[in-house]
């Protein structure tokens, strides 16, 4: 074949590559509606909505700090930029309020808004996509029936050109895994509604599971452990070295709580979603408990092992840190040094906490810079951040102090780095 043969032979197959992808790459525009009425909906649906919407978390990822609740604008830091969460309130020019039903379940499942347009995966719809029509018509009864805000989400600020939507069509064909879940009659109505949750709406394995470099979950690694907003998602699988403290009634309580004596309190982006599940129906709770303690590897009736004693290295530690010493006395003695009231309350000493004792030190440090605090006001552990108050190098001093004193595993190395590389994710640019 003549040079030019093959050059006319190579753009032919270009031309058919990107017309194929084109037609795969394209999707309709749904007609809009009118706005939903209040009275379109049950009461008992719209009510199984609010439910269902608290144990998908929807209210963490679609409000803003200081926000009205739904109306979007959330950031979310990703390693390719930085994502805004829409507005699924009914309002008809920035919300969903002009979204069918038919709408609203593509989006859900197929990642594709009302006018054609590709979502990004920060919707888990590849989690969605196992949702049950019965339970997505409740959910949307709800959205529906909630106060319509007027509020346009930011402008996505991403590595080029990841901004063209089309190119999601191909992460799809490569990543998503559509349909539901079929019920394992081996296995309890527990379980199976564990199971439903998880893999579902919950979308647990969403930071629980490792990602590849296209941003898609590992799912020969699902629940192996992950990274979300700048903290380590601890693995929910056998290779959780505090799976051996769990049963399923202290994972029952940890996620009705966010306390549990071996592990700590719930921090990050874990705060929020234990707030939900405080309300949300005990069956469900427990539901999820039994399903991730199977996960885990959980024996039933397992018993938890005995709690260790408490470590506290404390002249050791004054000794190799001793600008850490003089900065942990005057900024976190009066709730974690001796005789503090939180550890007299029952709370975990800090040589019981997973983020003392890890490998890495990323949650240990985005402890220190963003501090713990009850998600919407309501009760539970807090710690205020320190994050405006202390230089890098004096959190990265604290946390050495930390993990001498109450730890007898060894020094985290590069804390400087760790301090800087902890402050840049966990603020979206």
């Amino acid at each position: 074949m003549t040079p030019l043969r093959t050059a006319a032979a190579l753009a032919a197959l270009a031309v058919a590559g990107l017309a194929g992808f084109a037609v795969v790459a394209w999707k309709p525009e749904i007609a809009p509606i009118r706005r939903p009425a209040a009275g379109d909906f049950t009461p008992d649906e719209v009510r199984r909505g609010a439910t269902l919407a608290t144990l998908g978390d929807c209210a963490v990822c679609h409000t803003a700090e200081d926000g009205v609740i739904y109306a979007g604008g959330r950031p979310l830091a990703t390693p390719f930029g930085t994502l805004y969460a829409t507005n699924i309130t009914p309002d008809e020019a920035t919300g969903i309020g002009r979204w069918s039903k038919d709408a609203f379940k593509r989006a859900m499942r197929d990642g594709v808004a009302r006018d054609g347009s590709h979502l990004y995966p920060a919707l888990p719809y590849d989690h969605y996509t196992h949702v049950t029509d019965g339970d997505l018509d409740a959910l949307y009864a709800y959205l529906m029936t909630r106060p319509a805000v007027s509020a346009k989400a930011p402008e996505n600020s991403l590595i080029p050109p990841l901004g063209f939507r089309p190119l999601l069509a191909g992460w799809k064909l490569l990543f998503l895994e559509t349909g539901g879940i079929a019920p394992d009659p081996a296995q309890s109505d527990a379980w199976n509604r564990g199971r439903y949750l998880v893999e579902g709406l919950g979308h647990c394995g969403s930071c629980h599971t490792p990602r590849n470099l296209a941003g898609a979950e590992m799912r020969s690694k699902a629940f192996a452990g992950g990274v979300a907003e700048g903290w380590n998602a601890p693995p929910l699988d056998g290779s959780n070295a505090a799976a051996r403290g769990w049963t399923a009634d202290t994972l029952y309580a940890y996620l009705r709580t966010g306390l549990s004596p071996r592990q700590g309190a719930a921090a990050g982006p874990m705060e929020p979603v234990v707030h939900g599940l405080s309300t949300a129906p005990e069956e469900d709770v427990r539901a999820i408990a039994t399903y991730i303690g199977s996960v885990m590897g959980l024996k039933a009736p397992a018993q938890p092992t005995p709690v260790s004693p408490p470590v506290d290295r404390a002249a050791e530690a004054a000794r190799e840190h001793p600008n850490g010493a003089a900065l942990f006395a005057g900024a976190c003695a009066g709730c974690h040094g001796d005789g503090a009231p939180m550890v007299a309350q029952g709370r975990p000493p800090l040589s019981h906490v997973d983020a003392v004792q890890a490998d890495d030190p990323r949650n240990a440090v985005q402890a220190i810079l963003q501090g713990l605090k009850p998600s919407s006001g309501g009760a539970g552990p807090y710690m205020p951040p320190f994050r405006d108050n202390l230089t890098d190098a004096q959190v990265a001093q604290i946390a050495a102090y930390v993990r001498t004193r109450f730890s007898e595993k060894p020094a985290w190395p590069k804390l400087a780095d760790a301090v800087a590389e902890a402050k840049r994710e966990g603020s979206p640019q």
